[in-house]
């Protein structure tokens, strides 16, 4: 069974200030983009493939999925939806939560999924 790594968009593409403000949605899409690398490669502990989520919300919803990386809408929050799928997965399926939200982190580590924060899903920086 492929784990699950579900990506908070907004507390990722937060994480590294590069004018995503002025364009949430357009942030949102060119991390999803970048993230088809990691539904490939996995995340540390948990090589690839894996089953990718993107949890977008406010002015972000409306991204589309590409074939290795669903994106999900949020209706509300998306911790909220976080949450969701963390208690929805099949039994049995190890699940990593992506985000820095240390309330969130609380919420989904109480259903049983490990957490780790944005640089787990960002290229390495260039020096």
């Amino acid at each position: 069974m492929r784990t699950l790594v579900i990506v908070d968009a907004a507390n990722v593409v937060g994480s590294v200030p590069d004018g995503w403000w002025r364009d949430r949605r357009g942030a949102a899409e060119r991390l999803r983009d970048r993230l088809v690398d990691v539904a490939a490669a996995g995340v540390p502990g948990h090589p690839g493939p894996v089953e990718l989520v993107l949890v977008v919300e406010g002015a972000a919803r409306g991204v589309e999925s590409v074939p290795q990386v669903r994106a999900e809408s949020a209706p509300g929050s998306g911790d909220d939806r976080i949450v969701e799928l963390v208690s929805e997965r099949p039994a049995g399926q190890p699940c990593v939560v992506v985000t820095a939200d240390r309330e969130l982190r609380r919420r989904v580590e109480a259903y049983g999924a490990e957490c780790m924060g944005p640089r787990a899903v960002q290229p390495p920086e260039r020096t």
